[in-house]
C-alpha cells in the first residue's frame, strides 16, 4: 500500500497565510492526504478562512487553549487517521507536487522521520528574500537547511516536517517546549534508535518574518533554546553551536582593538566576510538590493541568535538555573 499523510498544521491567528497554504494545497497532484488544523487559541476567527476549502480538501478543524506549537502539533496528530504524519507551519506554500514527492520517497529512502528545505518563493517582498537567504546561506547556517550535500545527520524543522505516526507516538510527540521543540523531538527520535532524512524534492516557500524587529526577535529565541536542548541532549552538542556568538564577541573586540590600539585588523575580517555575503547574495538572488538586505538581516542573526545563546549559556551553567525558571516563555506549563 501506498504511504498515506496526515498534514498537520498548528496556528495561531495568521488568517492570510492559512488561506495561502490551503490553496496550496488545493493544486496537488496527489490528492490523497488530510488536513488537520489546530488553532492554539487564536484571538481571531480562523473558520471562515477554512469553510472556503471544506469542499475541496478533507479537512478537519479544532480549536483549543493556547499551550504553543509543539503541543498544538501532538493534539493534531492524535486526531489524525494516517500512517504519516506531516507538519508544516501556517506560513509556508507548497509546490503542487509536494505530497506526490513525499510520498515517492517515502517509498525509496529508508527512514522514520523526514524533512526539507526552505526557499524564497518569487512573489514573496525583498526583505522576505532577504531574511530567506539569511536564513539558508553558507554563511550564517552552513546551508544546511537548503542543501542536501550540506547534511551529514538531518535535523528536520516543523515548516517541513514528516514523522511516522507509530514512532511519533512512541517517542511521546513534541515536548513541552514552545522554541526548539523540532530539533527536541530529532534528537530524541536519534536517541530512540529512530533514523530521519533529507528529501531533496520537497522544499517549501517559507515567509518567515516580514520586518526586521520580528525576524531578530525570532533568532534571539532560537539562541536563547540551543544551550537548553544541549543540556537536554549532550551527545549532540557541537562547537559550532557557539559561532554567532563568538562572531558577536569578536565583532566587539574589533572596535576595541580600533579605539583603543588604532588598528583594524579583527574588522577588517568582518570586512571581507561582509563582502563575502554580499556577493554571495548578489549570484543567489540576482538583485543587488536583496543583496544589500541580506548582508543586514545576516548580521541581526548572528548577533540575536549570538546574544540569546550567550545569555541563556551564562543562566544554565554558570548561574545553574533551570531552563523553565530561566526562560518561563519557552514552556508550556501543564
Amino acid at each position: 500500500m501506498r504511504p498515506t499523510i496526515s498534514i498537520v498544521v498548528a496556528i495561531f491567528n495568521r488568517k492570510d497565510e492559512l488561506f495561502e497554504l490551503l490553496n496550496s494545497l488545493t493544486f496537488q497532484t496527489d490528492k490523497e492526504f488530510e488536513v488537520i488544523i489546530v488553532d492554539d487559541g487564536s484571538l481571531i476567527d480562523l473558520k471562515p478562512t477554512i469553510q472556503n476549502f471544506e469542499e475541496i480538501l478533507d479537512i478537519k478543524y479544532f480549536r483549543k487553549d493556547n499551550s504553543g506549537p509543539g503541543l498544538s502539533r501532538n493534539y493534531g496528530a492524535k486526531r489524525a487517521q494516517n500512517d504519516w504524519l506531516l507538519f508544516v507551519d501556517s506560513d509556508v506554500i507548497v509546490e503542487k507536487d509536494y505530497i506526490e514527492n513525499i510520498k515517492k520517497d517515502i517509498e525509496t529512502i529508508a527512514c522514520d522521520a523526514f524533512g526539507g528545505a526552505d526557499k524564497a518563493h518569487k512573489g514573496f517582498n525583498l526583505m522576505q528574500k532577504a531574511i530567506s537567504y539569511s536564513m539558508t546561506s553558507v554563511f550564517t547556517t552552513g546551508g544546511i537547511r537548503g542543501s542536501k550535500k550540506a547534511v551529514s545527520r538531518f535535523q528536520p524543522r516543523s515548516f517541513n516536517m514528516g514523522v511516522n505516526k507509530e514512532v511519533f507516538e512512541k517517542v511521546g510527540g513534541f515536548s513541552e517546549m514552545r522554541i526548539g521543540e523540532d530539533p527536541d523531538l530529532s534528537m530524541t527520535l536519534w536517541e530512540k534508535g529512530f533514523t530521519t532524512a533529507f528529501f531533496d524534492d520537497i522544499a517549501v516557500f517559507h515567509k518567515r518574518r516580514v520586518d526586521l524587529g520580528k525576524f531578530s526577535k525570532q533568532v534571539y529565541q532560537f539562541g536563547c533554546a540551543r544551550p537548553i536542548l544541549n543540556q537536554r541532549h549532550p551527545n549532540y552538542v557541537k562547537i559550532s553551536f557557539a559561532f554567532p556568538t563568538l562572531f558577536m564577541l569578536g565583532y566587539i573586540l574589533g572596535f576595541i582593538e580600533y579605539f583603543i590600539l588604532g588598528r583594524g585588523i579583527i574588522l577588517a575580517f568582518y570586512g571581507l566576510y561582509t563582502f563575502l555575503v554580499l556577493f554571495h547574495a548578489m549570484i543567489v538572488t540576482k538583485n543587488i538590493s536583496i543583496a544589500g538586505m541580506a548582508v543586514i538581516s545576516t548580521y541581526i542573526q548572528m548577533f540575536s541568535y549570538g546574544y540569546g545563546f550567550l545569555k541563556s549559556w551564562v543562566l544554565l551553567n554558570i548561574l545553574r538555573m533551570k531552563p523553565e525558571d530561566a526562560f518561563p516563555k519557552h514552556f508550556h506549563k501543564q
